[in-house]
């Protein structure tokens, strides 16, 4: 089949977080065969102590130099490039994605134990809230194993039917397809208020949940990738990351809301929340992304 990830943007600040997300990126785009980018953005203003900023600028080298060594490490057939910038983080990130055709951003979430791990870092909350492209969101406990051992062989794909849902499901087939991975496709039905809708309500949701996962499983089996239907009742973030948990999944490929103007500044309560909450990768897909 034809490429559809063919550059892969990792931004780094030298962290341990940024580097969680750099070892999914190179993973998944060796097994992509696409080229890797790798970003630091110096927040610095254009005027001011340029001692400071020299340093910041070395230190920035440093963290694009570590990343690209690792790329390198990993598969020595990768096209690595590196770039440091100065600007506002996330605004940078967002304008080199856009400048270099970029088919996938990869990042790390910060946070690792108790209440701070469903802390997102800044930066890659504003990148997941107006990025036009996929964003790999990778929070540091799916930091094992160790990156010679990454998979992506199960990927689940929440659906509620809707468009964003429609354009993900897109892009998890297809990268289930290039990867030869197994699909999963979960709806949750979450009636509201608990235990009080009428019958007819919770039928007409498990008909919509249905249809949802009917349009998945068409859209898995038409390229030949196996496809598990899953249809629980409850809040759908709680749902997908138990489901992702008892299954073992290695990623979660779910859709964003926004579009354009200031509705591009919303990210989804569900996939947040999921992205909050996972201890697996989470590829977050806009409404923008084109179709692969």
């Amino acid at each position: 089949m034809a490429r559809f990830i063919e550059r892969v943007l990792l931004p780094t600040d030298g962290s341990d977080g940024a580097l969680s997300g750099a070892r999914r990126g190179i993973a998944l785009a060796s097994q992509t065969a696409a080229s890797v980018s790798v970003l630091s953005v110096v927040d610095a203003p254009v005027v001011g102590d340029d001692a400071a900023i020299a340093s910041l600028e070395s230190r920035a080298e440093e963290a694009v130099e570590t990343v690209a060594n690792m790329a390198r490490d990993y598969d020595d057939g990768i096209d690595v490039t590196t770039a440091v910038e100065r600007g506002t983080p996330f605004q940078a990130v967002r304008e080199y994605a856009h400048r270099h055709e970029i088919d996938v951003i990869a990042m790390g979430t910060k946070g690792r134990t108790g209440l701070d791990r469903f802390l997102l870092g800044s930066v890659t909350e504003n990148v997941l809230r107006t990025a036009r492209v996929p964003v790999l969101a990778v929070p540091p406990d799916a930091d094992e194993p160790g990156i010679a051992d990454v998979a992506f062989d199960r990927l689940l794909l929440p659906t509620d039917g809707s468009e964003g849902a429609e354009i993900a499901a897109e892009w998890g087939v297809a990268l289930a397809d290039h990867l030869g991975s197994d699909v999963h496709s979960l709806y949750a039905v979450d009636p509201a208020p608990p235990h009080h809708e009428p019958d007819a309500v919770i039928e007409a949701l498990e008909r919509r949940a249905e249809a949802a996962i009917e349009a998945t499983s068409e859209r898995a089996d038409a390229v030949d990738v196996a496809v598990t239907e899953s249809i629980e009742t409850g809040s759908p973030a709680n749902a997908i990351l138990a489901y992702a948990s008892d299954h073992e999944v290695d990623l979660i490929v779910m859709g964003t809301h926004g579009r354009t103007g200031v509705g591009q500044w919303f990210l989804g309560s569900v996939t947040e929340n999921v992205v909050r909450g996972a201890d697996v990768p989470v590829l977050c897909v806009p409404v923008t992304a084109p179709s692969p």
